[in-house]
């Protein structure tokens, strides 16, 4: 198990990114959770095999909804799980 932090910056605040992030982390059975940023970024925490967490990784950088359009994200990676249960949208 793999863990990585993500910065997603672009416009990807107010088009769906949260939701469909979550949708996209259940086809790759990844755990964790996404919310917005202040600063009009989305972080998102996440959890899962490394090849499943490399395919989530690549399908946010590609912008997960067609309103969506990510120009940047910074991908912290470690081996320290934080144990997510599920992937949740924080408010």
């Amino acid at each position: 198990m793999m863990h990585a932090h993500l910065i997603v910056q672009g416009r990807v605040q107010g088009v769906g990114f949260r939701a469909t992030a979550q949708q996209i982390a259940g086809k790759y059975n990844i755990t964790g959770w996404v919310r917005n940023q202040s600063d009009g970024s989305v972080e998102i925490e996440a959890e899962g095999s490394d090849k499943n967490l490399e395919s989530f990784i690549q399908a946010m950088k590609k912008g997960p909804s067609t309103f969506a359009k990510v120009e940047n994200v910074k991908v912290e990676k470690s081996e320290q799980e934080q144990g997510f249960q599920s992937f949740e949208v924080k408010y």
